[in-house]
Formats: C-alpha cells, sequence, structure tokens
C-alpha cells in the first residue's frame, strides 16, 4: 500500500483524513501499552503509509515491534526468509523510483525483524529522496541500534544529523566510522568541522576571532564551574525518581525542562516520548509539550540552516533553508489543526492555524479560520491585517481593503510597524487595484508622516500626484 507522493517534501493532508490517522495512532498506542504488538503494528502501519513524512509514527511503529521482540535484535524466527517477498518489493520499488513504495514494503519486512538493517538504509534513502528528513534520522537510528558500530550506516546517520544541526550526535557517529576506518577523510573532516560548528553555535563565538580566543572562553568557563561535575547532576537525580516513579509524569517534564534549558531538543523529545509510553500514549499534556519541543527544535535547525545560508551564499544551502522553512510550517500547520479540533474554544489557536495556512499560501482556508478567529481582542488587528493579506493574494481588493483599514484601528498604538503595514497596504490596494487615488493618498501619506522612508511611499505619492495633474490638464 504506498502512498502517491508527486513532490518531494511533506504534503498536506486534508483535515478528514489527518483526524483520522491521528485516531488511528492514538488507538495503536493504547494497543501497544496493553501488549497487542500485532495490531498495533498494523494501525502504525496504515498511520506511516498516509502520512510517511511523521516522525512520531515511525518512532512508535520501531518501538512497539522492538517491545514486540524483546529487544532480541534479531526479530522473528526465520525472519530473512519470510521477509523474502516484501524484500523483492523494496528492489522492484527501489527500481520505479517508487520512494513511497519502497517505505510501505520496508515496513512489511520490519514486521518481522525491525533491526532488519538493509530495510531500514533502504527506507531512509527513500526518505532522502522524498525530502522527508526527521524519519531517515529515525530509520538511520533503527538501523544503528543492530550494530552501533557498523561505519556505513554511522556515515549516513552523521551526514543526516549534521545537515539538522545536530552536532553531538553527529560527531559520534563520525567517530565511530573513524574507528573503523582510522584513515577516513571524510570522517577526520567532518569531525572537525562539527566541532566549529558546535561551538559557534552553542559558545555564541560568531565574532571570536581566532580559534585561541574560542578555546579561552572555553577554559574560562571550565575554570569557573570547577569542580562541581564530580556531584551528581540534576538529570541524574531525576532519571533515579522516574525509576523509582514511571507513572508520575511531572518528573518527565522537569527532566525535558532541563534538557531545554540547555538546548538539548533531542534528549528533551526522547523523554517525552518515554513519558507518552509510560502514558499509554494518552496523557494531552506530555503529548502537547511534545509537540511544543519538536517545533522549538526544528526552528532551531532553521536558524542554522539560514546561517549557513547567509554565510555560504550557495544555492544548495539556501535552498536547504527554504525547504527546512517550508517543511516547518507544515509541522506547526498540522499540530495547529489538531489543538483547533482538541480546543475548538481557544480562537487563539484557530489565528495560529490561519497563519501558517496563510505562509503555506491556502488563502481561501485561511480565510475562514482567521474569520473565525476575528473574536481574538487581543489579536484582533492581527487577524484583520492577515486576512486583508489573504483576500488581497485572491484578488479580492475591496475585501482587502475594507480588512486593512478595520485593522488600522486596533493596530496604532499596540502594533506600530503593522500599523504601518496595513497603512501601506491599504493605500497600495486602492492605488493600484481600485484607481481610488484620494483614498490611497490619505493612506500613503499617513505612512510618509510616520516613516518617510517607508518602501517606495515617496515614488508613490509622486505618481499620484502626477496622474492627477494629468487628469486636471
Amino acid at each position: 500500500m504506498a502512498t502517491d507522493t508527486s513532490s518531494t517534501g511533506r504534503q498536506p493532508i486534508p483535515p478528514a483524513k489527518r483526524k483520522m490517522l491521528q485516531q488511528l495512532f492514538e488507538h495503536g498506542s493504547k494497543v501497544a501499552a496493553s501488549g497487542n504488538f500485532d495490531y498495533a503494528a498494523d494501525s502504525f502501519t496504515k498511520c506511516i503509509c498516509g502520512d510517511p513524512a511523521n516522525m512520531l509514527y515511525a518512532q512508535s511503529f520501531l518501538a512497539n515491534l522492538q517491545k514486540k521482540y524483546n529487544n532480541n535484535k534479531t526479530g522473528a524466527k526465520l525472519a530473512g526468509m519470510r521477509a523474502a517477498k516484501p524484500k523483492t518489493g523494496i528492489k522492484a520499488a527501489k527500481a520505479k523510483k517508487d520512494w513511497t513504495g519502497v517505505i510501505a514494503s520496508g515496513l512489511e519486512v520490519l514486521k518481522l525483524n525491525p533491526w532488519d538493517t538493509g530495510a531500514l538504509a533502504d527506507m531512509a534513502a527513500a526518505c532522502e529522496q522524498l525530502q522527508f528528513d526527521e524519519c531517515q534520522i529515525v530509520y538511520l537510528k533503527g538501523a544503528l541500534e543492530a550494530d552501533i558500530k557498523e561505519p556505513e550506516v554511522n556515515r549516513l546517520l552523521g551526514r543526516a544529523l549534521a545537515k539538522q544541526g545536530q552536532f553531538d550526535q553527529a560527531i559520534a557517529c563520525f567517530m565511530r566510522v573513524q574507528q573503523a576506518k582510522p584513515n577516513d577523510e571524510e570522517a577526520r573532516r567532518s569531525i572537525a568541522n562539527l566541532q566549529c560548528e558546535k561551538t559557534i553555535h552553542k559558545g555564541g563565538y560568531e565574532d571570536a576571532e581566532t580559534s585561541t580566543q574560542v578555546m579561552a572562553d572555553k577554559q574560562s568557563q571550565a575554570e569557573r564551574q570547577g569542580a562541581a561535575g564530580l556531584r551528581v547532576s540534576p538529570e541524574q537525580a531525576l532519571e533515579k525518581k522516574i525509576a523509582k516513579d514511571p507513572a508520575n509524569m511531572s518528573l518527565y517534564l522537569e527532566l525535558a525542562d532541563i534538557f531545554l534549558k540547555d538546548d538539548r531538543y533531542g534528549e528533551a523529545e526522547k523523554v517525552l516520548e518515554r513519558a507518552l509510553q509510560a502514558s499509554g500514549g494518552g496523557n494531552l499534556e506530555i503529548r502537547e509539550h511534545l509537540e511544543d519541543v519538536q517545533v522549538r527544535h526544528a526552528r532551531q535547525q532553521v536558524a542554522i540552516a539560514r546561517k549557513r545560508a547567509e554565510a555560504e551564499k550557495t544555492d544548495e544551502a539556501v535552498a536547504l533553508y527554504q525547504k527546512m522553512q517550508t517543511e516547518l510550517n507544515s509541522k506547526e500547520l498540522e499540530i495547529y489543526r489538531v489543538r483547533c479540533e482538541r480546543h475548538p474554544s481557544n480562537i487563539g489557536y484557530r489565528y495560529e492555524l490561519g497563519l501558517r495556512l496563510e505562509r503555506a499560501k491556502n488563502f481561501q482556508e485561511a480565510i475562514k479560520v482567521l474569520q473565525e478567529a476575528r473574536g481574538d481582542q487581543k489579536r484582533k488587528g492581527m487577524v484583520l491585517l492577515h486576512l486583508g493579506v489573504c483576500f488581497e493574494s485572491i484578488k479580492q481588493p475591496k475585501l482587502a481593503l475594507t480588512n486593512y483599514e478595520a485593522a488600522l484601528e486596533f493596530l496604532a498604538d499596540r502594533e506600530p510597524d503593522h500599523h504601518k503595514t496595513a497603512l501601506y497596504r491599504a493605500g497600495v490596494v486602492a492605488m493600484d487595484r481600485l484607481k481610488d487615488y484620494e483614498k490611497a493618498e490619505k493612506h500613503l501619506t499617513t505612512v510618509a508622516g510616520l516613516d518617510f522612508g517607508y518602501k517606495d511611499v515617496s515614488d508613490r505619492l509622486d505618481k499620484i500626484h502626477k496622474l492627477r495633474e494629468d487628469g486636471e490638464s
């Protein structure tokens, strides 16, 4: 059962289908917690085939099967022989470049042996082709669990992690490559580059002039810490408490927050995933906390990609940054869709969903959602401003102007920058689309009074003045 993915990157999922998949996933999580591993595996398989870019679906699928086989690293008896047919399916799908077909056949192999490195590597390669970066990492990590020293899996995982800005884990992978192949040039170069990038990102040394300066700063920090490392860390203390009381969700949240303070998003996610499993998959607070951490992690990775694009100025770096921005918006869009369903009275979630729909250029749906958010008095000006943008984008200038002008009342005092934006857009729509030069001059003159250098306001006012002179002569 393959999903048709006509273009790379995560594609929008219709709301009805997404809701069905989420319900199926939650049910699968509950039956997995009760020990019905086969039923859960079938549920998770349907979830992945419906949304093969969803990292949580992939993680849950593998964790369920690893638990089924008691982490024996070999899976079912005679797994290799029994998996012959789906492995043939993987090969046929690869030949056709049917990447979702590779994933679907791979799932059937993993049901017999979730540590099958060949299937996991093929699925990761398919995810790379589809630009499902997070799932690529999930499957490569699964392959590494079968043999943590395997150099080629470590190489592939190291590259994927480096691209996502997960420096520590990427370095560890390339160090394992170097241990297996001491003369490997890629491993040596990658370790050096990643250590430098990690230092710059974590230490805030973007302005450091030399590596000596960086090392001096790090040495000073180490001296200030003194012998504190000899004491039991807060993380270790919390892990002991969790081991004694695994049903206490507050302990997981406290531990995750410690990791978040140090921007250790991957570790925080793992803690919250453990909490979700310990709760049987039904703890809403944990689930939403995990979603928030995943979004923060994705934003960090986008920020890293942006810095690389600005520094390298290559087409590849810019394209990666743009792709990661799009993926972040898709992730946030899905989360806010779900939250609007969970919390129908929370208008703030509708506003956030509307913004993501607008960024995705789904203007028709964005208008509907934003209109539902107009009751949010705190954000009313911004809601009206974004409604104006959406109406302008679908070539409804009168409705656009109405919303821009309505936004002015609410933005003047609270949001001066957005107030200028609304004035400018109102002036542009009145001038270019409606040919209402009197109204255009009114709004653009107000902008000029606030900021004469704002965009092309002065040129537009000159043009309106000339048009009027020509009309009078």
